[in-house]
């Protein structure tokens, strides 16, 4: 079980020069609005026990020099949980922070609504999340932090409605308590770390390094810019890259034989070279481009992919998410993932970097269950509908609709080493009936070269490789 900090505590491991705000005035019925035999007597006893007078502290504070918005719950207090008064200091938060324009950060460790006060308290769930609805309207970011526990309504709205969720280790965070679970249950499952790896937590921090990572997504988050970023030059072939990508560097000849610099002579040419285990990767590109990047993982559905990594990064002194294709067949929650992170850069004005990298879209019966076609649509849509810049680059493959949907129309970009396919040249030759020794006569016919594209219109040009000295 993790260490059960108070709300007190908690606040003081991420920020710094607290101020409280002064909670609403609410008169109070005798043992609460049901008439709860004992309810004033628990509430003077949790207060004696705390030192506070609800279960949540509401403020603002600094978290490594960016001023938010703290809601920190206090467990000790009739286990954390939510009941008239503590939606009137929520709602009291969230209106202060639109009015300020801050960032909001719960600090969650609850145990849900409070049952003293019936569905009166149930309904302040919906209070919280018309709240945190109209926030995520205005522009700003929610980042949660899930402690121990955090279950129930609380982890329904606060928790899993953030944008941006860090979990404390070993943390209870699920919607079922631990009272109300199958007697047989996982009690694995019911932890931060199972959430992560099911898609639900962006991150498990030591508490150790908490300020300095919220303080990092929070600075990043809070950077709205207007201008597209440009498109990164192509990184050598093989060998580290030596500088940022908008940089100087070496080019260095390949093992296989395929050229460092210059564009492939024929359609299997592009293929052969898109291919290349010596091709350098969204790794390679995402570390040349930014100074620091945060990951945003999973797609909220109970799916990863590690073929698709998303996050914000500093580029050139501001802020840019990325979307980036690892060169794997992207899975549903991949997609998934990725209209999550455009949709949220989308937001809050900040611009977007997608890196097309794959074969195409994952295509096997597991796929299908997981819905890969209504996924590729969420991220088509959520490209078309973006009023944040958008641009591509075409790092290797580009294989299909399951490529497409993550090119912004009208501003992407190609490498030297990459092909753009309406589909895999030996797919192709195999649709057409051909033998596959005709597989490279089918791709110099559909026109896959990076050169090709450009003169079909499909891309706005070819970027030059970092340190080749006849680029311009």
């Amino acid at each position: 079980m993790a260490e059960r900090l108070s709300a007190r505590q908690a606040i003081a491991i991420v920020s710094e020069d607290f101020r409280e705000l002064a909670p609403p005035a609410r008169e109070s019925e005798p043992d609460g609005p049901l008439g709860w035999e004992g309810y004033d007597a628990s509430r003077a006893r949790a207060a004696e026990r705390t030192g506070e007078q609800e279960s949540v502290v509401c403020g603002t504070a600094r978290v490594e020099g960016t001023q938010a918005v703290l809601i920190a719950f206090e467990f000790g207090f009739l286990g954390g949980s939510l009941g008239r008064r503590t939606g009137d200091r929520l709602e009291a938060a969230y209106a202060h922070a639109r009015e300020h324009r801050l960032p909001v950060v719960p600090l969650v460790a609850t145990g849900g609504s409070r049952m003293q006060e019936g569905m009166l308290a149930l309904t302040q769930l919906q209070r919280v999340a018309r709240q945190s609805a109209l926030t995520r309207a205005a522009g700003l970011p929610q980042i949660a932090v899930v402690r121990d526990p955090t279950t129930g309504g609380g982890w329904a709205t606060l928790g899993a409605g953030a944008d941006v969720i860090l979990a404390l280790p070993g943390a209870q965070v699920a919607f079922a308590g631990s009272r109300v679970r199958p007697a047989d249950a996982d009690p694995a499952a019911y932890r931060a770390e199972a959430q992560m790896a099911a898609g639900s937590v962006d991150a498990v921090v030591r508490p150790e390094e908490l300020r300095a990572t919220l303080g990092l997504w929070l600075r990043l988050l809070s950077r709205p810019s207007t201008a597209a970023v440009a498109p990164p030059r192509a990184l050598p072939t093989t060998g580290p890259a030596t500088g940022p990508a908008t940089g100087s560097g070496s080019p260095t000849g390949s093992a296989t034989g395929l050229p460092a610099t210059g564009l492939p002579a024929t359609g299997w040419d592009a293929v052969r070279r898109a291919r290349s285990p010596e091709r350098p990767r969204a790794e390679r590109y995402l570390d040349s481009c930014f100074t620091r990047r945060v990951a945003l993982r999973g797609d909220r559905c109970g799916g990863t992919d590690d073929g698709m990594l998303c996050g914000f990064g500093e580029h050139d002194g501001r802020t840019v998410a990325y979307a980036a294709q690892t060169g794997t067949a992207t899975r549903p929650a991949g997609y998934r993932t990725a209209t999550r992170l455009i949709r949220l850069a989308d937001r809050l004005g900040i611009p977007v970097l997608t890196l097309v990298d794959t074969p195409g879209a994952a295509n096997d019966a597991e796929a299908e269950r997981q819905g890969v076609g209504a996924a590729i649509a969420e991220l088509f849509g959520a490209v078309a509908a973006a009023r944040t810049p958008i641009t591509t680059l075409v790092i290797g493959e580009g294989g299909s609709g399951g490529a497409l949907a993550l090119a912004a129309p009208g501003n992407t970009w190609a490498t030297p080493d990459s092909y753009f396919s309406v589909i895999a040249p030996e797919l192709a030759a195999a649709i057409l009936k051909r033998p596959p020794d005709q597989a490279a006569t089918t791709a110099e016919q559909l026109r896959i070269r990076p050169q090709d594209l450009v003169e079909l219109g499909v891309v706005r040009g070819v970027v030059p490789v970092v340190g080749d000295p006849d680029a311009t």
